[in-house]
């Protein structure tokens, strides 16, 4: 959490929640905050899909992700919606960590670094198990 907190700039504001299930791969994680302006759903989404719009390994939904949807990919599924009643905003990731776990996040930091396409040689890793 502390990096979390760190990169948001939300010290003390965040809940973070990996939940783990007995399963092969995958892992779903939820973090509650309450923003500091008011936000509609529909607002907070725009700007997740705003802030991401470039990220090739990041996919911004309107509804819930789950680990099916990333199985076997190199790629973060997103979604953010907004109790307005509570103040609370709740975002929800799915992503496949035999993947995009540390080895999947090694080879997508070395092409960054090395000045290539960040997605090369993801798309082509053997789905096992």
């Amino acid at each position: 959490m502390p990096e979390i907190e760190q990169a948001l700039g939300l010290s003390g504001r965040l809940t973070f929640t990996p939940h783990l299930v007995p399963m092969i791969r995958g892992m779903l994680a939820t973090v509650h905050t309450r923003p500091r302006e008011a936000l509609t759903t529909a607002q907070a989404q725009a700007l997740w899909a705003q802030a991401y719009a470039a990220e090739p390994m990041v996919v911004v939904r309107d509804t819930s992700p789950s680990t099916a949807d990333v199985r076997g990919t190199n790629r973060a599924h997103v979604n953010v919606v907004v109790d307005a009643a509570r103040g609370v905003l709740t975002a929800t990731c799915a992503i496949d960590n035999l993947l995009k776990g540390a080895s999947g996040q090694a080879v997508q930091a070395l092409n960054v670094v090395l000045g290539f396409d960040e997605t090369l040689g993801l798309p082509v890793i053997p789905l096992l198990p």
